[in-house]
């Protein structure tokens, strides 16, 4: 794909003109950074110009609609009170249960699979406690050696929990020497070797800091092939890379929505479970109100009868001004289309690489290494950077030109062009930087 870009900005422009989602951008806000502050009148506000944000990895840009929505909410809350559950334009008792549909085609699920509720990390260790059912010949968890902290605070935790050493009990799987990422064969011949051991998988799908998307199907088939649990973290993968959870029989799996899902700082994340466990009425479960059977919630009674779907592990009453935000957004994808949108993603990420591939310093050294996989097939829209030089002060100088990324010590900068609301012109705007950046 390489070969049919080219450096001029022209290029890009015309990129733009032809992209069937670009009127997408129009949806969302855009932030503002201060470029110059006013002069001449006293107290006068800044000079301000769109800034250049490629950080939908980390936080996702507002949709326009959101802010409509969750007034909708204040103000049936304001006109009915309580009522509202039964009476409001979306009401409150059945405000999740819209949400299943688009979020199971997000995903690649049922729609009694998914289920939106609670925050990531929360979802993980809900999950893990129905699944991760350790014995002392099988009490291993599987993660990747730079799995995101919270995860592995997660699993490390679960397994001191049931009595085991984590030291012992949790497995990281690391790149070979030299290497940044893991080869999935690798992978898989962990499994064959030590299958037996493991009681549960719960890698990224795509791991938050080189940007790998892993070959999740045939992962999860060499786990289940030796009897382990495959559960996995879709924080960097759901509403990034295309999910098929249902038809890669995937056991569970969790991810947040603020991120590619544009859901808002801290909101309500998802959960999926494959119908094999979730009508499986033995599986052991921490259980709250909402995830008693709806035929019976309101007798009130003492004895727990779980739905027969994703929603049995839910616990408490959906938080209706924390869910508006993800209806918005689902919507949005649902118009839009992963298909559209990955076939967007790998472009950005390819013209990205193309350009950045081209920079190098006076001397002709290249200073910044792709360390994200080359085949786009095995990454989402997210390419990370390691920066062979003062690589703080680098991204310090980016945000200092108007460009929002994030920095991962010691070395790595996340660059993650979105397509729902990123350009090409932002893709070569950003190169320019980069370029200038090394040069002088």
């Amino acid at each position: 794909m390489n070969g049919a870009f080219s450096p001029e900005e022209s290029f890009a422009r015309a990129l733009d003109n032809a992209d069937p989602l670009r009127p997408y951008r129009d949806l969302f806000w855009l932030p503002r950074r201060p470029l110059s502050p006013a002069t001449g009148v006293a107290g006068a506000r800044a000079v301000q110009t769109d800034a250049l944000y490629l950080c939908g990895n980390s936080l996702g840009l507002q949709p326009k609609a959101t802010r409509d929505a969750v007034i909708a909410e204040l103000d049936d809350w304001a006109s009915m009170g309580v009522q509202a559950h039964h009476l409001g334009r979306n009401p409150w008792l059945y405000y999740h249960e819209p949400l299943r549909e688009p979020m199971a085609r997000l995903v690649g699920a049922l729609p009694h699979e998914v289920v939106a509720m609670n925050s990531l990390t929360v979802n993980l260790h809900l999950l893990m406690a129905s699944f991760y059912r350790p014995t002392a010949k099988r009490h291993k968890i599987v993660i990747e050696d730079d799995a995101f902290p919270s995860d592995s605070y997660a699993v490390a935790s679960q397994a001191a929990w049931h009595g085991y050493d984590p030291a012992t009990s949790i497995v990281r799987l690391k790149p070979r020497s030299g290497e940044d990422t893991l080869r999935t064969q690798d992978i898989l011949d962990f499994f064959d070797r030590e299958g037996e051991t493991v009681a549960l998988t719960l890698m990224s799908g795509v791991n938050y800091l080189t940007g790998e998307w892993f070959d999740m199907p045939a992962i999860t088939a060499a786990a289940q092939n030796k009897g382990c649990i495959v559960g996995w973290d879709l924080a960097h993968a759901a509403g990034n890379v295309p999910l098929r959870l249902h038809d890669w029989n995937v056991d569970f799996a969790a991810w947040c929505t603020y991120k590619y899902l544009n859901s808002g700082p801290g909101a309500v994340a998802g959960a999926y479970v494959h119908e094999r466990h979730a009508r499986n009425q033995a599986i052991t479960r921490l259980a709250g109100w909402w995830g008693n059977d709806p035929a019976t919630r309101f007798e009130m009674g003492p004895g727990f009868q779980a739905r027969p779907s994703a929603d049995g592990w839910q616990l408490s009453n959906p938080p209706i001004l924390s869910l508006a935000p993800v209806r918005v957004s689902l919507e949005i994808f649902d118009r839009a289309g992963m298909t559209a949108l990955r076939e967007k993603s790998q472009k950005l990420t390819a013209y990205l690489e193309f350009l950045l591939d081209r920079i190098t310093n006076g001397g002709g050294r290249h200073l910044v290494q792709i360390i994200t996989p080359r085949d786009s097939k095995a990454r989402g829209c997210q390419l990370s950077l390691a920066v062979a030089e003062r690589a703080r002060e680098v991204h310090a100088e980016l945000e200092r030109e108007g460009v929002v990324c994030d920095f991962r010590a010691p070395n790595v900068i996340r660059v993650a062009p979105t397509p729902l609301y990123n350009t090409y012109h932002e893709v070569w705007r950003f190169a320019q930087i980069v370029d200038r950046m090394f040069r002088n």
